[in-house]
Parts: structure tokens; C-alpha cells; sequence
């Protein structure tokens, strides 16, 4: 399994950043109401996965100094490769929903002495932007501890590694 691009994720949140600004310029008038409180379950989930990550990270490292970790046991490959897999998986999600409330923010920003739900939705914006940027580096560090160490019959021949 290879990592997550970093430029790919960035790419794909520029992307959709475009896409939903020319929706939202359409269609902003027939949009329901967007409460401060709908990006809440994406900062859930990005606590979650931190705090696997923390959690993982210690039992890990307890794994690896031979001593016992109180209250838990070994971290079981299996449980390792799932939270990995859903760690990439966050990544694009978190990805994906930063470009999202990004492009909403190009659009209520610049409108707040215009328009007169501008300023509910800029707060939404702001919170979704931060809540979806806080998932990504939550995936991304959780996708990092899953990784497994280099061993050394993973170097290349010669004794060059990249």
C-alpha cells in the first residue's frame, strides 16, 4: 500500500475549491440555510483519528521496547493495515470537503455587505475549512504511524536507499 499523495490531496481540494465556487455563484439564492453546527461531525472524526493515532502510536512504540503498555495488548497487524485504509480514505474525505467549503467561502466572503445570510455562512465556511483541514492532517498522521518500519531486506542492492 503506498501513501497518500500530499499533492494529489491538494490538487483534488484546489479542484473541487473551483467547482463548488461556480455552484454555489449559481445556485447560492436556493441553498438551504448552512448552520454553524454541519462541519461538527467531520471535527469528530478527526478527534477520533488523532486519537487513534496517539493511541496506536504509544502501544507501538511499547511493542517495540519489549515492555508492557498497562490496559492494552499488542497492535494486531490486521487492526494496523484497517485503521491505515482508513486513514487514506479520511485524507481524500478531509480533502475533499476543504475545497468544498472553500469554494463557498470565495463566494460569501467577498458578500458580506451585500447579502444578508453571507455572514452565517462565512462562519459555516471558515468552520468547515478547519474542521476538513484538521481531518486530513489527523488521516495523514494516523496513516503514518500505521506504517511499518524499513527493515533492512527492504534495501535496494548496492546499499543505496532512496
Amino acid at each position: 500500500m503506498t501513501p497518500v499523495s500530499r499533492r494529489d490531496l491538494v490538487v483534488l481540494a484546489l479542484g473541487l475549491t473551483l467547482a463548488s465556487w461556480i455552484v454555489v455563484r449559481a445556485a447560492y439564492g436556493e441553498l438551504p440555510a448552512l448552520r454553524w453546527w454541519l462541519p461538527v461531525p467531520v471535527g469528530l472524526l478527526a478527534l477520533a483519528e488523532a486519537g487513534a493515532a496517539r493511541s496506536v502510536r504509544a502501544r507501538l512504540r511499547a511493542q517495540r521496547d519489549r515492555r508492557p503498555l498497562p490496559g492494552s495488548g499488542p497492535v494486531e497487524p490486521l487492526l494496523a493495515a484497517r485503521l491505515a485504509v482508513l486513514a487514506q480514505a479520511s485524507a481524500y474525505v478531509g480533502a475533499v470537503l476543504a475545497g468544498c467549503w472553500a469554494g463557498l467561502l470565495l463566494h460569501t466572503a467577498p458578500a458580506l455587505g451585500r447579502l444578508t445570510a453571507a455572514r452565517g455562512d462565512t462562519t459555516t465556511g471558515v468552520i468547515g475549512v478547519v474542521l476538513a483541514v484538521a481531518l486530513t492532517g489527523a488521516a495523514l498522521w494516523l496513516e503514518h504511524v500505521c506504517r511499518l518500519p524499513r527493515d533492512e531486506d527492504d534495501e535496494p542492492p548496492g546499499g543505496v536507499r532512496a
